[in-house]
């Protein structure tokens, strides 16, 4: 993970090796001498036997959602055409914005490529940090963090393609919905809710901002607004940061408020919600009464970023209760 901190990346800008929250897929590195030689690699086992001539194999969708087994299908699906793997978390409003773009991109590759995506929430053994990767030749490659422009990303996709048709990696598969009726087109936003997400998708978090805010003003009970300020409000809040400034600030002041509130952001931002949670939770009983205040919104923001649902956020909750009535 790179130390700056402004939430849109540089598209195609690789994580470094071992980075912080993201998911070292080293693993997938195995050994393959017995595959070496002239012919192709015997075909992996992906779901469903090949279809149409010349595909490799037959899948409902060029998107498709998994976890770990699949990981390791696709990784030896990567022996014969490139393969985009999305790692994706509910509480990355960026996450959620690049979605349906990169799925469409994909989508209209026609079978070149394969979209693997991958929900960190449910699967939090293979990372923390939501990105995309290529796995190309059994070898993975990060491609960027974060959201990216439509046009960027066809151009990333595009020059994968080419890549990897220059080293032979020029299979397909056969997808078998291809022929059949689209599925119906989400509802449009409310307005100011689509103007939110088109801030977002050009990098200006400040607008989105604004446009949730204006959403909730309208409508105080418009929860998708309240959620979508808590997110972009995070975004906010670290953009143009860095790692290690904020680390040391609340490494050196355990018992400052704006260190610790900082910190937990950070902590959150990359996947580690449980230590946002203990933080913020530790400091309640160490500070004064307008600490606790702070503290106390502050968390009920950072629930609203992750989602009332998750399990994580039920225990937070309990223990902010208890501190409460002590």
């Amino acid at each position: 993970m790179a130390d700056d901190l402004t939430p849109t990346p540089e598209p195609q800008q690789p994580a470094p090796a071992g980075s912080s929250g993201a998911h070292d897929l080293s693993a997938l590195r195995r050994d393959r001498a017995e595959q070496a030689g002239p012919a192709h690699p015997e075909a992996p086992a992906v779901p469903s036997a090949p279809g149409a001539e010349g595909a490799l194999a037959t899948l409902p969708d060029a998107v498709i959602d998994g976890g770990p087994g699949e990981l390791d299908q696709f990784a030896q699906l990567s022996m014969r055409m490139p393969v985009l793997v999305e790692m994706h978390a509910a509480w990355s409003s960026e996450a959620q914005a690049l979605s349906p773009v990169l799925a469409d991109v994909v989508r209209a590759a026609g079978g070149r490529t394969v979209l693997l995506r991958i929900d960190l929430d449910a699967n939090p053994q293979l990372g923390q940090q939501p990105q995309v990767l290529a796995l190309f030749g059994g070898q993975p490659m990060p491609l960027f963090q974060g959201n990216q422009p439509r046009e960027q990303i066809e151009a990333l996709v595009g020059e994968l393609l080419q890549a990897a048709a220059s080293r032979g990696l020029d299979g397909r598969v056969a997808i078998d919905g291809a022929a059949e009726a689209p599925v119906p087109e989400e509802a449009p936003l409310p307005p100011l809710h689509q103007e939110a997400r088109d801030a977002l998708e050009r990098g200006d978090i400040e607008a989105a901002k604004a446009a949730y805010q204006q959403a909730l003003n309208e409508q105080p009970g418009d929860d998708d607004a309240k959620v979508g300020l808590a997110q972009v409000s995070l975004l906010a809040r670290l953009q143009g940061r860095t790692m290690p400034e904020i680390r040391e600030r609340a490494a050196a002041n355990p018992v400052d408020v704006d260190a610790q509130l900082d910190v937990a952001d950070l902590d959150l931002s990359g996947g580690h919600v449980d230590d946002a949670f203990d933080r913020l939770l530790t400091l309640y009983p160490k500070t004064d009464d307008d600490g606790r205040t702070r503290v106390r919104e502050r968390l009920l923001e950072l629930f609203d970023v992750v989602g009332n649902e998750d399990a994580r956020v039920g225990r937070a909750r309990q223990r902010l209760t208890s501190l409460l009535f002590a």
